[in-house]
This record gives C-alpha cells, sequence and structure tokens, in this order.
C-alpha cells in the first residue's frame, strides 16, 4: 500500500489558555506522525494490494448525541476508530488506512493528547494509518472514514443467509451484548448502581473491541455478517431483509435484561450466519481468533423474526432498537 497523507483545515482555533493554535500547528502536534510523506496534497494516494477489493465505511460521533460532554479523550478517541473497524470487521477486510474530520469548539490540547492518544493506540494496534482529513471550529462532531481490503470477492455482505443457516454473536463470557446499554443506562442515572458495578461495564460502552481477527476469519465460512451498533434484534433484521428469509432467536443465552440484549446497540459484536456443517470450523476460528461465537438462533423459509424463551415458546414483547430520527 502506498499513501500520501493529505490534511486540509479552513479556521483558526483558540486555546484554552487563550493562545491561537492555528489548524496546521494542531494537526502537526497531534495527528501528523509521518510528516516524511507531506501535508501539502489535496488528496490521500491510496494503493490497494493487487487482487484486493477496498471496503469503506463512515461514521460520526455527535456531542450530546453519540457520547457525553465529560467523557474520557482517550477512550473517545478509541471508540471513534473502533466503530468503523467493527465495520470493517463485518465485511472480512484488513484495515489499511483512515481519514479524520474533527469539529473543535476550542483548542484544549490535554483534551487532544488524549484523543490523539486513545485512536493511535487502536490504529497501531490494526496496522491502520491515517492518510488525511480535515478540521475546523464548531460543536465537537468526529467523523472517521476507514478503508479495508479484502480478497476479490470474498467480502462478507448482509446478503447471503441461506434457509437453514445457525445464527451466531461474538463475545465472551465477560464481556457480553448488553453491557453496553447497561453502561449508559446507568451513566444517564435510570439505574442505581455502586461505582465497581459501573466500572465493571463502562468499557464496553466507552471502549469498544472491534472484532478484527474474527471478521477476517469468517471469510468463507460465514454467509452473511453485521456488527450489532443499533440492537442485535433490528440488526439482524437488516441481514433477514437482504437475504429474503425469517429466523427464530433463543434467549437462553442472554445474561441480564432481554430488553439490553436484543436492542441495546453499541455492543460492536458480530452477527453473522453460517451452515451447520460449519460448526467445528467455528469453534476452531473463534478459539484462533480469542473470540467466543454463540449460536442464538436460525434461519427459517417463513419471513419474519420470532423471539423464543428458554422454554421455546415465543416471547410476545417487542423489541425497539436504535433510530437516529426516531430516537429521543
Amino acid at each position: 500500500m502506498r499513501v500520501s497523507i493529505r490534511l486540509k483545515s479552513d479556521s483558526r482555533l483558540r486555546g484554552n489558555d487563550g493562545r491561537f493554535m492555528g489548524e496546521f500547528d494542531l494537526i502537526n502536534t497531534f495527528f501528523n506522525r509521518r510528516p516524511e510523506q507531506g501535508i501539502g496534497d489535496d488528496c490521500a494516494v491510496f494503493t490497494p494490494t493487487a487482487g484486493m477489493q477496498l471496503c469503506i465505511s463512515s461514521d460520526m460521533l455527535v456531542e450530546g448525541r453519540h457520547f457525553f460532554p465529560d467523557v474520557n479523550s482517550e477512550a473517545l478517541g478509541h471508540k471513534a476508530l473502533a466503530v468503523n473497524l467493527s465495520d470493517l470487521a463485518a465485511c472480512g477486510a484488513t484495515p489499511r488506512a483512515f481519514t479524520l474530520a474533527l469539529a473543535l469548539p476550542e483548542v484544549n490540547e490535554a483534551w487532544l493528547a488524549g484523543f490523539s492518544r486513545g485512536l493511535f493506540a487502536l490504529a497501531d494496534l490494526h496496522n491502520c494509518t491515517l492518510i488525511g482529513g480535515d478540521t475546523t471550529k464548531g460543536p465537537l462532531n468526529i467523523c472517521i472514514t476507514v478503508f479495508g481490503e479484502v480478497p476479490a470477492g470474498k467480502a462478507m455482505l448482509r446478503s447471503g443467509a441461506k434457509v437453514g443457516d445457525d445464527i451466531y454473536v461474538s463475545g465472551t463470557d465477560i464481556d457480553h451484548v448488553g453491557q453496553a446499554r447497561l453502561a449508559l443506562e446507568i451513566l444517564r442515572g435510570n439505574i442505581k448502581t455502586d461505582s465497581t458495578a459501573l466500572e465493571s461495564v463502562r468499557h464496553r460502552l466507552e471502549r469498544p473491541t472491534p472484532r478484527v481477527n474474527l471478521g477476517v476469519a469468517l471469510r468463507g465460512v460465514a454467509t452473511s455478517c453485521i456488527d450489532i451498533s443499533d440492537g442485535l434484534l433490528g440488526d439482524l433484521g437488516h441481514i433477514l431483509k437482504a437475504s429474503d428469509v425469517g429466523a427464530s432467536v433463543q434467549t437462553d443465552w442472554i445474561k441480564g435484561s432481554l430488553e439490553f440484549a436484543l436492542a441495546g446497540g453499541d455492543d460492536y459484536e458480530l452477527l453473522f450466519t453460517a451452515p451447520p456443517s460449519q460448526k467445528n470450523a467455528l469453534q476452531a476460528l473463534s478459539s484462533k481468533a480469542s473470540t467466543r461465537v454463540t449460536c442464538i438462533g436460525q434461519v427459517s423459509r417463513e419471513l419474519g423474526l420470532r423471539v423464543q424463551d428458554e422454554a421455546g415458546l415465543p416471547i410476545g414483547k417487542s423489541f425497539s432498537s436504535f433510530d437516529h430520527f426516531s430516537s429521543p
């Protein structure tokens, strides 16, 4: 891969000490880690590997909508990239590079140092390079576009689920689906608990783990895949619609609140389908990727999504997943 960095800016920002810091000063201080590549070009030049296809995804994080104003900036830097890497994982793509667009109300150098530290720690873990972006003055807003590669024709899509496939979700005994929503409700003050209980789940909301290694390992095994960002049932619904199939989901695997696990969102686990014949292969690759996978249901010919209790009986309650334009 060959890259040329492009980082541009369009306004001056005042630091919290009252002095002005130009955008290029800000970029060079906190984000330009490879000065030998230059920052004066109008575009980043990106050459994909021969025989590979590019996978590209963008996510925006807005203060007050996606994170609390007082969130730890290092955790925010981690999450801003993690949610994008999770999209690559859902396609089975290997991360290669990303761009960063950042709106800031002011230059807070301590905040920026923490943000860039969390951002680059995760980027380095996945050998993903910052190749460009933009900065401006305004309400705090973070937008990352990430680029990954997958062998031509091997990307996992939402449209490949087949009747008879098993449905799986990733996670571990410690980190399970629903904990991010639990942390959110505690922070909102809707659930009363002690600080120890909050800290045991807070990382799931603020520092999610993108399942990149698992996603790559699932290529050729999973028939469809999606990451859980807006709620398990809602995201599974996207697979069912794209694949023109239905499904039944059991709940005996759920620890804690059914609502949080099925509709909570912000989990960034992988939800995927695979033929029953791949059960042994899945256990082997999940062990190699150090990420547990659990079978939670089956794909059916009958359209619609049916949720069943431990006895296999239908659960009548409906679960609404997150939607940016209908959720408060």
